[in-house]
C-alpha cells in the first residue's frame, strides 16, 4: 500500500489542516469537535444545511461547503460515521434563524448519530428538519444500511437545496424541495479495483484482472454481481437498465445526468461513459438538460464510476443552475 499520508492515525486532523491552509478564507475549520462551515456563518434569515459522513469520499462533504451549497460539514474518520457531537456543533453553528436541515445519506450510523444531534439541538431551541438520500437501486439492505444507500443523489440534492436555501426558502419548502430531489432520483455504481483504507492496507474486495463489480456502495462494498470487463457501452447498459427501470423513468422525461468518477478513473474514461448514457437515454426517449460529469463522492482510490439520473422540473432547474462557490463546485459568480 501507498499512501501520501503521515501516519494512518493523524489522517483526519492532517487533512482538515490542509483544508484549512487551502481555504482558511472561506471555511473556519474546528477541530474538536471535527467540523468545517463557511467563513460568514450562521446567515441570519437563511435555512442552514449541514451534511457529513465518513472521510475519503472527497470532495463530499467538506468541498461542497460555500454560498450556495452546504453551510458545515462533518466529517468522520475514513468510512466511518461523524459523531453526534460534531453534527450538534455544526448544526449550532449555522443556526440563522430560519432553521436547519440535515442531509443524510442512509448508512446506519450517520442516520442515527444525526438523529441524535437533531434531538440535542432541538432542545436548544433550534428547529431542524432531516432528509435522508436513498437513490442507490444496487441493493435493498446492505452491511451498512436498512434500506437503500444513499450516494450520488447526495451531490445534486446539495445543490439543488443550496440555491434554495440561499433564496431565503423556509425550512419546509427547503426540506420538501430536497425530499423531492430525492425521490425522483436514482444511482448505481461499479468498480474496477478495490480501494483500500489506510488503517486496513487491505482491498476492500478481490477482483481479478479482467473482472468488474457491478453495484458497489461508496465504502468499498463488494456489489451486486460480477463480471468479466466489457466495452464502456456495455457497462453503461448493465447501470443505466436498473435506474430507468426502478422510477421508471418515462419517455418525455427531463433528466440531469450525472456521471461520477469513483476516485482511480480518468476523465476522459468518465466522458467516453456520459456518452454511452446519452446514447441509452435518447434511445429511452430521455432528454439530458442538465449534466456533472467528474469525481464529486469518491470512494478513496477505486477505479469505476458511477451514473445517475434525476427527473427534473423548473424549479429543481432553476436551483441547480443558481451561483455556487465551493472548492469542489463552482458556477455562476
Amino acid at each position: 500500500m501507498k499512501k501520501l499520508i503521515n501516519t494512518p492515525d493523524d489522517l483526519l486532523r492532517d487533512a482538515l489542516q490542509g483544508v484549512e491552509a487551502a481555504h482558511g478564507d472561506r471555511f473556519r475549520v474546528s477541530y474538536d469537535p471535527a467540523y468545517v462551515v463557511r467563513a460568514d456563518a450562521p446567515v441570519q434569515g437563511k435555512v442552514g444545511l449541514v451534511s457529513g459522513g465518513g472521510s475519503g469520499h472527497e470532495p463530499m462533504h467538506g468541498g461542497f461547503v460555500g454560498p450556495g451549497m452546504l453551510d458545515a460539514a462533518c466529517p468522520g474518520e475514513v468510512f466511518t460515521s461523524p459523531t453526534p457531537d460534531q453534527m450538534q456543533a455544526a448544526t449550532q453553528a449555522v443556526d440563522g434563524g430560519a432553521g436547519v436541515l440535515h442531509i443524510v445519506k442512509n448508512y446506519t450510523g450517520d442516520v442515527m448519530n444525526f438523529d441524535m444531534a437533531a434531538d440535542l439541538t432541538r432542545a436548544d431551541g433550534v428547529e431542524v428538519e432531516a432528509v435522508v438520500t436513498n437513490d442507490d437501486v444496487a441493493v435493498q439492505d446492505s452491511l451498512y444500511t436498512a434500506g437503500r444507500r444513499g450516494v450520488g443523489i447526495t451531490v445534486v440534492l446539495e445543490k439543488i437545496a443550496g440555491g434554495a436555501a440561499e433564496d431565503r426558502r423556509s425550512l419546509q419548502d427547503v426540506a420538501e424541495l430536497a425530499r423531492r430531489v430525492n425521490a425522483n432520483g436514482r444511482s448505481m455504481g461499479m468498480a474496477l479495483t478495490p480501494c483500500i483504507t489506510p488503517a486496513s492496507g487491505n482491498p476492500s474486495f478481490e477482483l481479478t484482472e479482467d473482472e468488474v463489480e457491478i453495484g458497489i456502495g461508496i465504502h468499498g462494498e463488494p456489489g451486486r454481481f460480477r463480471e468479466k470487463i466489457g466495452p464502456a457501452s456495455q457497462i453503461a447498459e448493465r447501470l443505466m437498465t436498473p435506474i430507468i427501470e426502478d422510477l421508471p423513468f418515462s419517455s418525455g422525461d427531463r433528466v440531469l445526468a450525472f456521471v461520477n468518477g469513483m476516485g482511480g478513473t480518468p476523465l476522459i474514461e468518465l466522458y467516453i461513459m456520459y456518452n454511452e448514457v446519452a446514447k441509452i437515454a435518447s434511445a429511452h426517449g430521455l432528454t439530458i438538460e442538465r449534466n456533472l460529469i467528474g469525481n464529486y463522492i469518491t470512494s478513496l482510490e477505486m477505479a469505476g464510476c458511477s451514473i445517475t439520473l434525476l427527473k427534473l422540473d423548473d424549479e429543481m432547474v432553476r436551483y441547480w443552475d443558481a451561483p455556487v462557490n465551493t472548492p469542489g463546485l463552482r458556477w455562476g459568480v
